[in-house]
């Protein structure tokens, strides 16, 4: 062989070489955004069931009778119940230390009985305990985890686990009269026990049509932000994501959803679903947006549908959610509608 013709020889292979990476990488990523994605159900509830009340966040000083109302839903239902042991504990902002809190949710995963576990309240503290927690039991036997806001911590753990879970209301958001939250607690009976969920959402001019289906997944827009960087930020590849947001100013929902989108959080997203954006604080010099115009720059790069007005997040109309459900989304002008797979 000519030694023009080995150099050629030589070169082709040390090209191939260094194409294969490259070309596995390009194969990996096609894969993982065109291959639908599928997440594990727990068993729905069913009478004589027990469910555990647990306390992962925020204190529950002076909580005592909205504890008590979530016990006597649940008992009203069929259900059984039982309390963490160190719901009520008190440290600083805190319902307990960060391991008293994990010991609690960790008893309550490993606990064969227990077929739910319901968090009291939010607040601030879960990301402080997820990483002491152990899902090997969880595992062998799932169980529906329920709460919203603070929450999204461990529905993003759960989440990355392959396992669905339920974004809906929790032990403190029960009021005296619970015939004021009528949709609130019907939709969490539903899909604690399976029933079917659909929704009509109220149309808006700043809804950006479009019908998609794919799993559901997101949640507190803070708490998803937060995670950025860990292992427990969530992969919206082919996802719809659920987004709702309490008490921040309108730049920093907007610096939020700019950091995720860097971040290519909306690259392969499938559509955008937004729920409450409650009590926006003002700055004394006006950000000029609003908050749908916000939540539409971010969309602007991208073809997906984007609906608003979702009656879920912090306000007393607070409809489940499943995340991980596989969901059809249609999204116009005059309305939208949110239909979860059977």
């Amino acid at each position: 062989m000519s030694s023009y013709k080995l150099f050629l020889s030589l070169f082709f292979i040390v090209f191939s070489l260094n194409l294969s990476p490259i070309m596995a990488q390009q194969s990996t990523v096609s894969s993982k955004v065109n291959t639908p994605k599928t997440y594990i159900k727990p068993p729905y509830l069913k009478a004589g069931d027990t469910v555990a009340i647990v306390a992962p966040s925020g204190v529950l000083k002076n909580r005592y009778d909205e504890l008590e109302r979530a016990k006597t839903l649940l008992e009203s239902w069929g259900l059984h119940t039982v309390v963490g042991e160190h719901v009520f504990a008190q440290n600083g902002h805190f319902a307990g230390t960060d391991k008293q809190r994990a010991a609690d949710f960790q008893k309550a995963l490993d606990d064969p009985k227990v077929k739910a576990i319901w968090c009291a309240r939010g607040g601030y503290g879960t990301v402080r305990m997820i990483d002491l927690l152990d899902y090997s039991k969880f595992k062998l036997q799932p169980k529906w985890v329920i709460g919203y806001s603070d929450i999204t911590a461990i529905h993003n753990q759960i989440h990355n686990l392959g396992y669905q879970s339920m974004h809906a209301m929790m032990c403190v958001s029960l009021p005296q009269n619970i015939s004021d939250i009528p949709e609130t607690i019907s939709t969490f009976k539903d899909a604690i026990f399976g029933n079917h969920l659909s929704y009509v959402l109220k149309g808006s001019t700043y809804n950006k049509p479009g019908m998609v289906t794919g799993p559901l997944t997101g949640g507190n827009l803070t708490l998803l932000h937060t995670m950025l960087g860990s292992e427990t930020s969530i992969d919206v590849s082919g996802e719809i994501l659920f987004i709702e947001e309490i008490g921040e100013y309108a730049y920093h929902i907007d610096r939020m959803l700019q950091s995720l989108k860097r971040a290519g959080y909306f690259e392969h997203c499938k559509g955008i679903l937004v729920g409450d954006m409650s009590k926006v604080r003002k700055n004394t010099t006006a950000f000029g947006r609003t908050i749908e115009e916000i939540v539409l720059d971010i969309a602007a790069d991208y073809d997906f549908p984007v609906a608003f007005n979702m009656p879920a997040g912090h306000e007393k109309d607070n409809r489940a959610l499943i995340f991980g459900s596989t969901v059809t989304l249609k999204v116009e002008k005059n309305e939208s509608t949110l239909v979860f797979k059977e």
